[in-house]
């Protein structure tokens, strides 16, 4: 890749990173939920998703769900119920255990897996890659998947560093508010209703065309 291909990829990277989508908003949720750590391995695995995304995206995989309106379908309503699932689930926490303390907090491998089946689930980052990734893949300098992984592997790590940069500054000012009573029931409403507007805007959103 020539220095200006380069530098025209890794700016539209950073513009893509510094855009709010999905990700962000699940990843806040945790943030105000748990803090920063539970923040940071939710985007880890949601970008480590993206991976698994832009590797299938160098081995051809993508073009099974661009040319499959059945696969495509299928996997976008499996996401979208696993979303709808976690936000019931978090909504119909009682109102007793918040008061009492008794609610246990997600543990960090969850959340790290939650946020990785999110974004594998969502058929549209893998179709995202597969058009976005080969526009800057010049078969004419060498083998296509390897430049296809490589700059899949470029675009999830400058992503991560975006996405942790954002959830350090939401937990901080989560931190804040953690100890007030009417914050503790909040953020649980929030986070269900991220989690189940997530799941209603994959399913409504994004066909096939």
């Amino acid at each position: 890749m020539t220095l200006h291909n380069f530098l025209l990829f890794v700016s539209a990277c950073i513009a893509l990173a510094l855009v709010p989508g999905p990700d962000m908003a699940y990843m806040l949720a945790r943030c105000i939920a748990q803090g920063r750590r539970a923040g940071v391995l939710a985007a880890l695995g949601f970008n480590l998703g993206g991976l698994v995304h832009a590797t299938a995206a160098a081995l051809g995989l993508s073009a099974v769900l661009a040319s499959s309106s059945t696969a495509f379908t299928a996997v976008k309503w499996l996401g979208a119920a696993y979303l709808i699932y976690l936000g019931i689930r978090k909504l119909l926490i009682r109102e007793e255990e918040i008061e009492n303390g008794d609610v246990k907090p997600e543990s960090l491998s969850r959340i790290y897996w939650q946020g990785f089946m999110i974004n594998l689930l969502n058929p549209k980052t893998a179709l995202f890659y597969f058009a976005f990734l080969p526009q800057f893949v010049d078969p004419a300098k060498g083998n296509v998947t390897v430049q296809t992984l490589f700059l899949g592997a470029i675009f999830v790590g400058m992503a991560f560093i975006t996405d942790s940069l954002y959830a350090l500054l939401a937990s901080s000012l989560a931190e804040r508010l953690r100890g007030n009573r009417h914050y503790q029931k909040g953020q649980r409403y929030f986070a269900g209703l991220v989690y189940v507007g997530l799941g209603i805007t994959t399913a409504l959103t994004g066909s096939k065309k």
